[in-house]
């Protein structure tokens, strides 16, 4: 199911060429353009409108009605591939509506028509400036002093005219077809502190109210549309309630109007009172440095009865410092700070060609009479979502579409994704439908495992995991280029924490992370819903992985395995110890003994041999590595050994939908717990990947910046003796915490960079 990727042109610096154009990634596709400016009618008639018709062989197309005289100026691209005729011939009609009652039905006259020879028709590539219109004469009877203005001319898909153009292969000018750019809303984290409240007014407001018995109980709510948090509980007693708790939301621009703040009793199950915090208000801050002003907010309860409650005193900021993550943390493609002043320039440059596809399944009827599939892609990396244009009714669809993404971290993850349009309405009247655009398939490229200023060619299987099982659905053809502008900022990159600094100074739990960036999810596809057109909610849930963390067998089989792959490196090396122990190579076990007796008459050289070896194991291994490989793979997702019963499981709803409510309870526990689990064994496996990239060049800057530090950190220990090292060593693991750090070591920084398999699981 796997197709191995084709590399070709290695692009050097030295001697390449390298003035690249917008689509030097992709093939040039010829189209023939056609421009209907305006048209000089000589004796029209008051009650006619006039449209332009341009026929090539089959193909039939006709501009809007416009009254005589009037510009159209609307162009048209015909797929020059697709043409069944050698001529293309423009035609004058006047649309004269008739005086019946039935208005709708109307005369077509002809009032001339000028023809073109294809093969006569000039080329124009860009940058040339637009080819200007000119004036024809229409030929036909009853057209004397009848003019067109057009130009015609055959270019490629880089004319700044296609994007506005009537565009043949994907169904002209229908907006759910068209290619478009979407941005992710800018998402920021709203921080709420609760502190306490002061004089609350506890009583029902009613005149014959009785004394309450029981100790009220509180806590506060806050809502920030569509999520709600709680504080913990507390009891009135002799001072005023206090929680000092944090309630952190996920805001995006433009933000919501108004944060709710809630006391509720629980005693009663009333509300005390709310009040209301304008977003646009808040403050904001980049770093924990800077304390956000504490504010007290009166509290309004029933508007007749209670139209003061009390008042609350809460600390309400917009935190800069932290990247809200929208996406899975082992397949993010951005690790920018919120706050614009805290980004650093970009350190390269993506460059993506979606080319085409082949061997497409069909996955709907046309007519109702055979399948047909309506094929587009969409890219998506840090904030930028990318979608080409919709080829209709073609299993091996030809998009040549190139764009391009600022790099701000080597190690971050572009998203390719394939779907079957359903949106776009085939029976000609105007929006789209609300069928559910149908996934074919996905892929992930770690850009650290790319090679900078290379182009990357291949062909790659899309796979899609269905209720019934793995199904390859086609294949994908792709051209990528990593180029970078800055080798220090790339090298440094890889010294520099994963995350921005607010999360290590002041972290938020796994369970508060998990939960934020299911509602920065949400956030995001309901505003990228909202576009026009939309990019379907769909869509976006699978670009985004939003159910990765349900509970799946499946996915829990290939963590262990994953594990249990990287456990048998230590297996294989007990087996060689083993196999030196029992003389199965004497050769071996004779080495073996000679560099033990070195190691002991001479322990200063135990570190300086380490690193040699590793340097010169490493460094051999370089012409072995393993090829980039951008496919998604079955064999370590276990797709191909899954049963029925667990996939009914995978794509079984949560809450579950089975029977029985005892069973349901249970069975949701139990995913839930199961969950976590499975994100555990996922965790443990990418740390012994990262060890194996390292070592088989996956990310050749990474292994090369290692194999660097081997080799001076072994002249480095040949110089320094062993004593001193442990000594220094032992120093600096037992120093004040004053002269500690708050942020990750560079080891740990450069390990957390290593590329896992996290991206290739299904």
């Amino acid at each position: 199911m796997e197709i191995e990727s084709k590399l070709f042109q290695k692009i050097n610096s030295g001697k390449a060429d390298r003035r690249t154009t917008a689509f030097d990634l992709v093939d040039p596709m010829p189209f023939l353009y056609v421009r209907v400016a305006k048209a000089k009618i000589s004796n029209p008639d008051a009650d006619s409108s006039f449209f332009a018709k341009l026929v090539i062989g089959t193909h039939t197309i006709r501009t809007k009605s416009q009254a005589a005289n009037r510009e159209w100026d609307q162009v048209f691209a015909f797929d020059k591939d697709g043409l069944n005729s050698t001529s293309l011939e423009v035609s004058i009609w006047a649309q004269k509506k008739s005086k019946e009652k039935d208005a709708a039905t109307a005369a077509e006259i002809s009032a001339g028509t000028v023809s073109f020879d294809l093969q006569e028709v000039p080329k124009r590539v860009p940058p040339d400036s637009p080819l200007a219109p000119q004036w024809y004469s229409l030929e036909g009877e009853g057209s004397p002093g009848n003019d067109v203005m057009l130009s015609v001319w055959v270019g490629t898909q880089a004319d700044e005219a296609f994007q506005e153009a009537w565009q043949s292969d994907s169904g002209g000018l229908i907006p759910e077809t068209r290619a478009k750019v979407y941005l992710s809303p800018k998402l920021w984290y709203l921080r709420l502190t609760v502190i306490q409240t002061q004089d609350l007014q506890l009583g029902s407001g009613s005149a014959g109210s009785e004394p309450k018995v029981r100790i009220p109980e509180l806590y506060v709510k806050a809502q920030l549309g569509a999520q709600l948090f709680k504080t913990s509980r507390t009891n009135i007693g002799f001072t005023n309630p206090t929680w000092n708790e944090d309630l952190i939301f996920v805001a995006a621009e433009p933000f919501e109007p108004f944060l709710t703040i809630t006391v509720e009793d629980v005693t009663n199950g009333h509300s005390v009172g709310h009040a209301k915090v304008q977003v646009a208000t808040v403050d904001k801050r980049t770093d924990d440095k800077s304390e956000p002003r504490s504010r007290w907010f009166n509290l309004i309860g029933d508007q007749e009865t209670k139209p003061y409650a009390g008042r609350i005193h809460v600390r309400v900021c917009l935190e800069g410092g932290y990247h809200v993550l929208d996406e899975a943390a082992h397949v993010t493609s951005d690790v920018r700070p919120t706050a614009n002043q805290l980004s650093k320039p970009p350190i390269g440059l993506l460059e993506v060609g979606i080319r085409g596809a082949t061997n497409l399944l069909p996955v709907k009827t046309k007519d109702g009479t055979r399948g047909t599939t309506d094929a587009y892609v969409v890219a998506k990396y840090g904030p930028k979502w990318v979608r080409t244009r919709t080829i209709l009714d073609r299993f091996n669809p030809r998009w040549n579409e190139q764009y391009t993404w600022d790099v701000y971290d080597p190690c971050t993850v572009l998203t390719i994704g394939i779907f079957d349009n359903a949106r776009y309405n085939k029976s000609g009247e105007a929006g789209p439908t609300k069928d559910k655009d149908v996934r074919l398939g996905k892929l992930r490229v770690r850009l650290s495992t790319l090679d900078t200023n290379r182009v990357y060619v291949g062909t790659y299987a899309l796979t899609v995991l269905l209720p019934g099982g793995a199904k390859k659905m086609g294949e994908i053809e792709i051209a990528l280029r990593f180029s970078c502008s800055s080798w220090i900022s790339l090298i440094q990159a890889y010294a520099n924490p994963t995350l921005p600094r607010m999360h290590y100074v002041k972290p938020l739990g796994p369970a508060q992370q998990d939960i934020l960036r299911h509602n920065a999810m949400r956030i995001v596809t309901t505003r990228l819903a909202r576009s026009e057109p939309a990019l379907g909610q769909e869509v976006v849930q699978f670009m985004l992985d939003s159910d990765m963390h349900m509970w799946s067998m499946r996915r829990s089989k290939a963590n262990w395995f994953r594990v249990v792959g990287c456990l048998s490196k230590a297996a294989q090396f007990a087996r060689w110890l083993d196999g030196i122990r029992t003389w199965a190579h004497p050769p071996t076990t004779v080495l073996v003994h000679i560099l033990l007796m070195a190691i002991i008459l001479c322990p200063h050289l135990i570190l300086p041999t380490v690193f040699m070896y590793a340097f010169l194991i490493i460094a051999l291994r370089f012409r072995f590595r393993q090829r980039v490989s951008i496919t998604m793979d079955p064999r370590l997702s276990h797709v191909d050994t899954v049963g029925p019963d667990e996939l009914d499981e995978e794509f079984d709803g949560f809450p579950t939908t089975r029977s029985v409510d005892q069973i349901r309870v249970r069975y949701d526990r139990l995913r839930a717990l199961a969950g976590r689990a499975q994100t555990l064994l996922g965790d443990l496996a990418a740390q012994g990947e990262r060890l194996e990239a390292l070592f088989n060049w996956k990310d050749p800057r990474a292994t090369g910046i290692f194999v660097v530090v081997c080799l001076f950190a072994s002249l480095l220990f040949y110089v320094v003796p062993f004593k001193a090292f442990v000594l220094g060593s032992g120093f600096y693991y037992l120093r004040h915490p004053r002269f500690r750090g708050d942020m990750p070591s560079v080891p740990m920084n450069f390990f957390r960079r290593l590329p896992p398999q996290s991206d290739r699981i299904l």
